[in-house]
């Protein structure tokens, strides 16, 4: 909870295909909890500008901000756990360009909200007595958060993430999370 950003680096996550599917394997690998930004070190230069920076301190962050940061989003994962399709949280958007979106966040569930690079928008989670968003179980958080190349990521599958025993369910379950994330899938065989 206490973690404000989460910066992937490393070949598989620095050179997915496609920035949607670092933000998931970060999001199943790291299993954020609250409110955190996402992002990724896209050339794999972090160890090599950690060197640099004892000698050019100034140097490095510039060329990690300018040329590697790749802001993903923010992920809002409230942490706890409820039977499927239960009450997670309300979560109010109020984006830049005035319009205000709700969602009633279902245990299970993801959404993605479009927010580019760049753009803020503030937020009011309201978590069920089950959950913690950041601020203790069943109290509402507020704040911003940061768009990116992904956008704004709601994760109501709580937290420790489990996946469902079933083979059927789980391949229904993780189809589900990357349509909504537009990550193509091919089933083979």
């Amino acid at each position: 909870m206490r973690l404000d950003m989460l910066v992937g680096s490393g070949g598989v996550l620095s050179h997915a295909p496609m920035r949607h599917q670092t933000a998931m394997m970060m999001l199943d690998a790291f299993q954020p909890e609250g409110v955190t930004q996402l992002a990724v070190d896209s050339i794999f230069m972090m160890p090599q500008l950690g060197v640099l920076s004892h000698v050019h301190p100034d140097a490095a962050e510039q060329v990690f901000i300018r040329d590697c940061l790749i802001e993903l989003g923010t992920a809002i994962a409230p942490a706890g756990r409820t039977k499927p399709g239960g009450a997670v949280a309300r979560i109010d958007l109020r984006l830049p360009d005035g319009t205000e979106k709700r969602i009633d966040l279902k245990f299970g569930e993801l959404h993605l909200v479009e927010l580019p690079v760049g753009e803020k928008a503030t937020v009011s989670i309201e978590p069920t007595r089950r959950f913690d968003a950041g601020a203790g179980r069943g109290q509402t958080v507020s704040g911003t958060v940061k768009g990116g190349v992904v956008g704004v990521i709601i994760d109501g599958r709580g937290r420790p993430l489990v996946l469902p025993e079933d083979p059927k369910e789980r391949g229904a379950a993780i189809r589900s999370w990357m349509s909504t994330l537009s990550i193509p899938y091919q089933r083979k065989g």
